[in-house]
């Protein structure tokens, strides 16, 4: 599984931790951890709508937060799902710098069996380390 939930580290809050060959699987996963936090059955959201994700962040660990964080304001401001798709980055003029598609559809309460709210990704023992030939990132979101 190239993502896992640490029950034991947060009682008032969920945390995880992803896996990934290199930046862009990391980034991919740690996405598809923040919506299974939300939603019981990713397969379940549909690819029938999609937004342009881009983000900028001097610091890689930032940017990784920030992308995350822009999930939960699609679910808060747009009542919309989303998975990541095709995220790609470079680093140029001294900021790091993401692009992905995100796909999905609104919340339907009818088919989206919805687990918890997401409030915010905490910035709390927040890390994005390489880890074993590849990436590791520690996440813990408010719930």
């Amino acid at each position: 599984m190239p993502y896992r939930f640490l029950e034991e580290e947060a009682t008032a809050d969920i945390a995880f931790e992803a896996q990934g060959k290199d930046l862009e699987e990391v980034f991919r996963e740690s996405a598809e951890a923040v919506m299974n936090v939300m939603v019981e059955n990713l397969d379940g959201i549909e690819a029938v709508e999609s937004r342009t994700i881009e983000v900028e962040n001097e610091q890689l660990d930032l940017l990784l937060h920030d992308l995350l964080q822009q999930l939960v304001y699609y679910k808060d401001a747009e009542q919309l799902l989303l998975r990541v798709d095709r995220p790609s980055m470079g680093n140029a003029d001294g900021k790091w710098h993401l692009r992905a598609l995100g796909r999905g559809e609104p919340i339907d309460l009818q088919r989206h069996r919805l687990i918890v709210d997401v409030k915010a990704v905490t910035m709390h023992d927040f890390r994005l380390e390489q880890a074993n030939g590849g990436w590791r990132a520690h996440v813990i979101l408010d719930i």
